[in-house]
């Protein structure tokens, strides 16, 4: 027993003599956050559309009155958030859709998708309070289905030929969907 122990003994020392330095410990911690990062990220679009899938298409009516069909806005990437007017998160993200918009301008669509709302006075409420300058569709719950969207805000990354190219649940940065704006360009 004692020959078996020797060799863990051994790798348990280097390993207390790596941890002493700050790099090492850094690099372990910054390795560990990162995996449980991407396990929670996982873990939350477990149920979204698949990466590569052709994004499902609609026609929405727009809160300013015009009609959006997603198939028609092929050619470049699209940037389609749905969000719910009660949603707390949903109303920090919508000052980095409003700041995503005015940084990319006519490279890309930004479009919201509001959905679980009483009434149509709500949205508006929201988007004026919240001073959004980014498209807003009127959604319902076939639109929800159709993309599988339970958790807000939701927010699918369309290629130029109208495929996901990626999905994440809850508040996203500037940088963050910039980055993923360029990957799917």
């Amino acid at each position: 027993m004692q020959e078996r122990s020797a060799p863990l003994r051994g790798l348990r020392d280097a390993w207390q003599r790596a941890r002493q330095r700050w790099w090492v410990r850094w690099g372990v911690d910054l390795a560990v956050v990162a995996l449980l990062f991407t396990a929670v990220m996982a873990w939350q679009t477990r149920h979204l559309p698949d990466a590569g899938t052709p994004a499902p298409d609609f026609h929405l009516r727009e809160l300013s009155g015009g009609q959006v069909r997603l198939s028609e806005l092929r050619g470049k990437p699209v940037v389609l958030a749905f969000w719910a007017p009660w949603c707390g998160v949903c109303e920090a993200e919508s000052s980095t859709l409003s700041a995503l918009r005015s940084m990319v301008g006519e490279r890309a669509h930004i479009l919201t998708v509001a959905v679980a709302y009483e009434d149509e006075e709500d949205v508006r409420r929201f988007v004026r309070e919240r001073e959004a300058d980014y498209p807003v569709l009127l959604g319902d719950d076939a639109v929800m289905r159709a993309f599988r969207v339970d958790r807000f805000p939701t927010t699918f990354i369309l290629s130029p030929e109208g495929r996901i190219e990626q999905a994440t649940v809850g508040y996203t940065t500037r940088l963050g969907l910039l980055w993923r704006l360029w990957r799917a360009s």
